[in-house]
């Protein structure tokens, strides 16, 4: 920890304690309520359920049942954390736990409702917990559903969804300093992002820039989004062009009644945030937030000054919602973010690397935005989802060499702009209780402009590798059927087909899983699936030294993947769940000479010649046992065992380079109610595997002009490097008032300030070869207001 950093930990700590002696007075003479509503429907069909029971269990009881509509409200609920119980007639109880009532904001959840195959008037079932069950019905393995409150209270979550999910059986980021997620030995890259049902590109700032799949930050806002999915392993039928998972984001509504309002400042950023009614007549509603980089408002306001270095973003999260009495519900959402990235060139004298003297500069755009229609038939049974999005990523990135003269010569100019027009329509219908299907089709029109010009050694003229200005399109469509065989055992069958009209390549996907509830509180799942996807442009359209484009047709990157699943609810706030897998790749683009393969790809872009003969397997278990909040705490422990393969040209096998074998989370949090104000203390620690590297071709990197370190390709990522253990932390004190809340928050990933390997590097000091290590590390003291 630096003393910077030390210093305003203390400086924070001070003033909560201060804030702390104060606001006693004031909760031990105010108590404070609020309001919990929400909206129960039917998971098959969507259709609003009226006079569900909803119970707030250990109270008086407080309870109410839905109306009409499907909506109920619970009013005068004093400050704190609640479960709720959700019962009907007919369908699976429901336990919703951690509800987090403050003072000012109204909680709204949404709680879908499962029907039994068996319907029994007088029997009530066992209520089922229902952060257990991922919130897409046709998920029975694989499946992670995740709250916006969770990223912001968990230690190393940062509000941020991507590093929530790494604590995750199973998952890992790929480097401190991003927050892509490497899963299942998978690279990052290999993930799906996914906003309202629509794939987007990574909305993660500055991606791409520190490894392929991963950014700084995620741009999609916790003051936006509602409980989401997290699905890997093998996954529904209605998920194409993903292959380790699929982080499925939904926004939430606005408050129907009520306006609200957020004002957070903290050393990371400004965010502002505000909800509420566009018209309450017919119940429209809008929330939008904004975020921007302090490091960048700052640089405006002190331009004589270098501080932390010139780096900004900033970003932007909106969903308007206007459901209408006949014509179904309407919607409005959208994703922006910019940054911009303009590093200072070191001094010539303090240089101890060649590539000190490269200067980057970068400028990134990505947006998405999109109109969905959601239409319920009057038959109660069918539902019509209709989608028209268009998503945007840009790229400029511009390299110059500086040489210990500071001669300037180019290095790499890159453009790299890509923009997606999507249509996507999904019907859902209740054939029966024990029988629902989803079908969907979705046509995604892909046009990219892009010119890559790059230089293989300092001081040489550019060489272009990439340029292309054109456009080609993606059709696919799915099927997907829930049956309960009985209300212990349901199937879930469907296809995916992909065809890509660039190079005429077609797929057919089967999936299929199976669920048994063996005995109550424990069950036994399966699931087998063919996954595929497709490479980013750059790859397609590289050109070799004859001006070929080489790589157009490249099949479809494949897989089969397999899991196992076991859970067990050990108490009523204990859950164990266990997940053998096994993964194996085929078709993967490698190089048909050398070792090279797409699966260890970390780089922006590539400069290969590759063809569709590679291959890959992922062989591993992971565990989860999670205590849910009771007594004022909680702890989550997940351990991940695997081992990850490639195979490459030579037709041997290595690891690759996400091949840590072992992660290990535990995490563990309390608070303290102190009347009407509440103090949280959140841990993070975290052992992985060692990072993985190939051992140094010394004679080789000698004889490079550079002095580019060069690896023995015959012992590809042999190496491994010693355990790392991370530590994380977040402290947060929230003062609830009638009208407003105060909180003051100090949030840090890897604490414990260890430092991780990023590659070997020539010494020209020295004359030697060397490993470089850094210690990154993310840190924030914020101060926040609800309005």
């Amino acid at each position: 920890m630096t003393k910077k950093q030390a210093n305003s930990i203390f400086a924070a700590l001070l003033l909560i304690i201060c804030l702390f002696a104060n606001s006693m007075l004031y909760a031990q003479n105010k108590k404070l309520h609020q309001t919990i509503s929400g909206f129960v429907y039917d998971s098959a069909s969507g259709q609003a359920l009226q006079d569900v029971s909803i119970v707030i269990m250990g109270s008086y009881p407080i309870s109410t049942k839905t109306n009409m509509d499907g909506k109920f409200i619970l009013e005068n609920i004093p400050i704190g954390r609640y479960e709720l119980r959700i019962s009907f007639t007919g369908y699976e109880s429901q336990i919703i736990k951690e509800v987090l009532v403050g003072s000012v904001h109204q909680v709204y959840i949404e709680v879908p409702m499962y029907e039994n195959a068996i319907t029994l008037q007088e029997v009530e079932s066992k209520p089922k917990t229902l952060h257990a069950k991922p919130i897409n019905p046709f998920t029975v393995v694989g499946g992670n559903t995740f709250s916006p409150e969770q990223a912001s209270r968990f230690a190393g979550g940062m509000d941020d969804p991507a590093r929530l999910v790494s604590s995750n059986a199973g998952v890992t980021t790929s480097s401190m300093s991003s927050n892509g997620l490497s899963i299942r030995g998978n690279a990052p890259s290999l993930l799906q992002w996914r906003l309202e049902g629509v794939e987007i590109p990574s909305p993660n700032h500055f991606s791409d820039i520190n490894g392929l799949g991963g950014g700084l930050l995620c741009a999609v806002s916790n003051n936006v989004i509602g409980n989401s999915d997290f699905l890997i392993g093998s996954f529904p039928a209605e998920y194409n062009n993903a292959i380790s998972g699929v982080f499925d984001i939904k926004m939430r509504k606005g408050n129907r009644k009520l306006y609200h309002h957020s004002f957070q400042l903290g050393l990371l950023g400004i965010d502002v945030a505000s909800e509420g009614p566009i018209s309450k007549s017919s119940n429209a509603t809008y929330i939008i937030n904004y975020r921007y980089s302090t490091t960048g408002l700052l640089e405006k306001i002190r331009k004589d000054e270098n501080i932390g270095g010139k780096l900004g973003y900033q970003d932007l999260n909106f969903n308007l919602n206007f459901p209408t009495k006949k014509s179904g519900v309407f919607s409005i959402w959208g994703l922006g973010l910019v940054d911009n990235v303009a590093p200072i060139l070191d001094q010539s004298t303090n240089r101890k690397y060649l590539d000190n003297g490269v200067l980057s500069a970068a400028e990134q755009k990505a947006g998405a935005t999109g109109l969905s229609h959601h239409y319920f038939l009057k038959n109660n049974k069918t539902s019509l989802k209709s989608t028209f999005a268009t998503t945007y990523s840009s790229n400029h990135i511009h390299e110059d060499f500086y040489d210990i003269e500071n001669h300037k010569s180019p290095k790499t100019d890159l453009t790299y702009n890509t923009t997606n027009l999507i249509f996507s329509s999904t019907l859902q219908h209740k054939f029966h209780p024990n029988h629902i299907n989803k079908t969907g089709v979705t046509l995604t029109n892909i046009h990219h402009n892009i010119h890559v010009d790059h230089t293989p050694y300092y001081g040489q003229q550019l060489i272009n590798f990439a340029h292309s200005n054109s456009h080609t399109n993606m059709i696919s469509a799915y099927s997907n059927s829930k049956i309960k065989i009985s209300n212990d055992f349901t199937v879930v069958g469907g296809f995916n087909v992909q065809h890509f009209i660039l190079n005429k390549n077609t797929v057919a996907e089967p999936r299929v899983g199976v669920n048994w509830d063996a005995l109550p509180g424990r069950s036994i799942s399966a699931a087998y699936g063919l996954h595929s996807r497709i490479e980013r442009p750059d790859v397609y359209f590289f050109k070799n030294n004859e001006e070929e484009l080489i790589n157009r047709n490249l099949a479809f990157l494949k897989s089969h993947q397999f899991t196992v699943g076991y859970n067990q609810e050990l108490t009523s706030d204990l859950y164990l769940k266990i997940e053998p897998y096994f993964q194996l790749l085929y078709d993967v683009p490698i190089a048909p000479i050398g070792n090279y393969s797409i699966l260890n790809r970390t780089d922006f872009y590539t400069t290969q010649s590759l063809i569709s003969k590679g291959k890959g397997k992922n062989l591993g278990v992971d565990l989860t046992l999670s205590k849910s909040f009771k007594k004022g705490y909680y702890y989550l422990l997940t351990t991940s065992l695997f081992d990850s393969k490639y195979k490459a040209a030579d037709d041997k096998w290595y690891n690759t380079r996400f091949n840590r074998n072992y992660v290990f989370n535990f995490l563990v949090g309390k608070e303290w109610i102190f009347g009407s104000n509440i103090l949280g203390v959140n841990f993070k620690a975290s052992k992985l595997g060692g990072q993985r590297y190939s051992p140094v071709d010394e004679a080789a990197t000698l004889l490079h002009p550079d002095k580019e370190v060069q690896y023995d390709e015959n012992r590809m990522f042999e190496k491994q490097l010693r355990c790392m253990f991370i530590g994380d932390l977040t402290l947060s004190y929230k003062m609830n008032r009638g009208r407003f809340s105060h909180t003051f928050a100090i949030k840090s990933v890897n604490a414990t300030k260890q430092k991780e390997f990023i590659k070997h590097k020539f010494n020209i000091m020295t004359q030697t070869i060397e490993p470089y290590f850094a210690a990154n590390s993310l840190f924030n003291v914020s101060y926040r207001i609800d309005l």
